[in-house]
């Protein structure tokens, strides 16, 4: 049977996964990855994520039989750097949230308006790739070539130039819709058109493993190269959110949704921004400020598995706790633009299981907020949905946020990136590959009060727009 192998370039690491037809992991390895942070500026050694790239590869392949069909790289969305024409760094890797590219933000917002506005996102954010490359172009006088991370190591695999994904070249101002760079846009900027890469949708032969890169990485030479996608997208792939209306719901640290659509996704308040699918259909998503995140801050070091089972005989049909926005820090992003937005608890928890249940079901609120919204800017939301992400582990969790939504929500047993980027380099033999782990049905509990009262709370605070709290009151009414 062939395999697939699917590489993640995360932040602190570089995991491989091997992959067959059928979702089974034949092995699988990964090696960290270190950053230089100091205030606004956090960098990587590109030359690093190679090293690592090779080490996780050869283990994962170490023992592994049958031909490697493909391989798929995802990346960090908005990390970029230049390099020389032969490929090697002359800059180091600004990540993706590196912030000194701040003032250049204003300068590429208007320039590339009615292109931002055209793709549904209305403007770039002060972190996104294209300020970055203006700021890399002031202090590197020479120039060089644009390379995201996925790129870099593409190169290197193949042994010559790549073409870049039309994911990762979001954030440097691609347009999706045409599927090229605004070179008018650009030219305005500075920004030379010979050092931008050509773009192609993710899942585009773009090369061959060449001999230097099989001796090092220990994939067999010849092996095709698949463009990849953002992780943030390979995420989705590996959840098996592919049909449109189907969505993935990754909680951790914080909250993520994205979804399929047909159509393009335009948002007035510019929080919801759309990736392109490699079948031409739309990506839309959202990135919330709320998750599990303030369980770490508001209850360190308590049994987080027994408060969710003193939280399940204390309220499992019997009321409800106390409501918690769970804002790690200031400003939410999603459902809603508030950059004074804190977090907030409303009643009084009595104790620690009060604390931990508010916590929850205002996660929750917040999930169901996002669909509501969705809904309003006429994303179709009646799909399969895939909760994934670290808080999956709570089965008290997995039941609110379905009884929340009033919707069966899967689980998966693995929706890892490099999962999702093994799917990919798969491509129509990808159809056995995620696995469902269960399917948890609503048991029936009603939260529409609670919930009608946090939205209303997030309303009166000045938060969330009238019209959207309103569609909020009307679709919990059906």
């Amino acid at each position: 049977m062939s395999v697939h192998l699917g590489i993640d370039l995360g932040t602190q690491s570089v995991r491989a996964m091997a992959v067959d037809g059928t979702g089974r992991v034949l092995g699988a390895a990964s090696r960290p990855l270190t950053s230089r942070r100091d205030g606004p500026r956090h960098e990587q050694d590109p030359e690093e994520w190679w090293h690592a790239l090779a080490g996780a590869t050869r283990e994962a392949l170490d023992g592994v039989t049958g031909p490697v069909a493909g391989l798929a790289v995802d990346a960090t969305s908005g990390t970029l750097l230049l390099t020389d024409g032969a490929g090697a760094p002359v800059t180091p890797a600004l990540m993706y949230d590196d912030r000194r590219a701040a003032s250049f933000a204003d300068r590429v917002n208007e320039a590339g308006s009615a292109v931002w506005e055209r793709l549904g996102y209305r403007r770039m954010q002060p972190n996104w790739a294209l300020p970055k490359l203006l700021w890399l172009l002031e202090s590197q006088p020479a120039g060089g070539f644009l390379a995201h991370q996925s790129d870099f190591v593409n190169r290197r695999l193949t042994g010559g130039p790549v073409a870049t994904d039309l994911s990762n070249a979001l954030k440097t101002g691609v347009d999706l819709i045409e599927e090229r760079w605004p070179y008018e846009v650009l030219d305005e900027l500075g920004v030379p058109a010979g050092m931008l890469p050509e773009v192609v949708r993710p899942g585009t032969r773009i090369g061959t493993v060449c001999a230097e890169a099989a001796h090092v990485t220990g994939i067999p030479e010849g092996t095709p190269v698949i463009a990849g996608t953002t992780d943030g997208c390979a995420a989705q792939l590996g959840a098996g959110a592919l049909t449109p209306g189907s969505w993935n719901s990754v909680l951790g640290t914080t909250l993520v949704l994205k979804g399929v659509t047909r159509d393009l996704i335009h948002d007035p308040l510019g929080v919801v921004y759309s990736h392109r699918a490699p079948d031409g259909s739309w990506l839309p998503g959202g990135a919330s400020s709320t998750g599990a995140g303030v369980l770490a801050r508001d209850l360190p070091g308590r049994d987080l598995d027994a408060l969710g089972e003193q939280a399940q005989a204390r309220y499992d049909g019997r009321g409800g706790p106390p409501i918690t926005y769970p804002l790690v820090s200031r400003g939410e992003r999603f459902p809603f633009a508030a950059a004074g937005a804190e977090g907030f608890t409303l009643g009084e928890p009595a104790d620690d299981v009060d604390r931990y249940a508010a916590i929850l079901l205002g996660a929750a609120f917040v999930e169901r907020l996002c669909f509501d919204y969705l809904d309003l800017l006429g994303a179709p939301v009646d799909g399969e949905i895939i909760l994934t992400g670290g808080a999956t582990r709570s089965a008290y969790w997995n039941r609110l946020r379905a009884d929340v939504l009033g919707r069966p929500v899967t689980l998966r047993e693995n929706a890892e990136p490099a999962l999702g980027m093994a799917v990919l380099a798969a491509g129509a033999r990808a159809g056995g590959m995620v696995r469902t782990r269960a399917v948890i049905e609503p048991s029936g509990a009603d939260h529409r009060e609670p919930y009608l009262r946090f939205v209303a709370e997030l309303e009166n605070r000045g938060w969330l727009p009238s019209q959207a709290a309103a569609h909020a009151r009307e679709r919990s009414a059906r």
